[in-house]
């Protein structure tokens, strides 16, 4: 590991003497400031999770297209992963750092086994980290389909059906109200 860290430190200082930004995902961006000197700026977007199934990954991109433009840090399978990537550790890595899981079910979601079951088991599981009154897992409805018992008995859904924005405005007030929140008490 050692090794691995000064080899990315090696980089990042090639990259800077030339005068390249520099952006680690999660952590924020290093820029050049001339004279050996530089500043960096962290990354402060809360991070969003996206879980869906791929017959549903037309409304799972727009919905992180939508988050995007709305100030979050969103994070799709298909836009993050990079080519040789060990996708079930970045997956899990992903989840366990987003501010914010949006599992969206649909008829063909709660039917299908696979990779989304899996990544709503995780999510529960990082969820009992979470301070009890805070958002974490927020259930999305993109059409009419029941959300699993284990979900719906305790957390509160939302639907995109029949009026995407309206559905969209109430995932945005869940994200943020704990973030205005934490500003009042600080």
């Amino acid at each position: 590991m050692k090794t691995e860290g000064r080899e990315v430190a090696r980089i990042l200082r090639h990259c800077l003497e030339r005068g390249a930004k520099v952006e680690i995902e999660g952590l924020g961006v290093f820029r050049p400031e001339g004279g050996g000197r530089f500043s960096f700026e962290p990354a402060t977007q809360p991070k969003v999770f996206l879980a869906y199934v791929q017959e549903d990954a037309a409304a799972a991109e727009r919905l992180y297209r939508e988050l995007r433009r709305h100030g979050f840090d969103a994070w799709l399978d298909r836009r993050k992963l990079l080519p040789g990537q060990n996708w079930p550790r970045s997956i899990e890595q992903a989840i366990e750092v987003a501010d914010y899981f949006l599992a969206c079910f649909s008829r063909r979601a709660i039917l299908k086994r696979g990779c989304f079951q899996s990544e709503l088991r995780y999510a529960l599981d990082c969820a009992r980290r979470v301070p009890l009154e805070q958002s974490y897992f927020i259930p999305v409805r993109l059409e009419e389909c029941p959300v699993p018992l284990r979900i719906s008995r305790q957390i509160q859904y939302v639907d995109l059906f029949p009026d995407w924005d309206h559905g969209f405005r109430r995932i945005l007030a869940a994200m943020r109200q704990p973030r205005a929140a934490l500003k009042r008490a600080g």
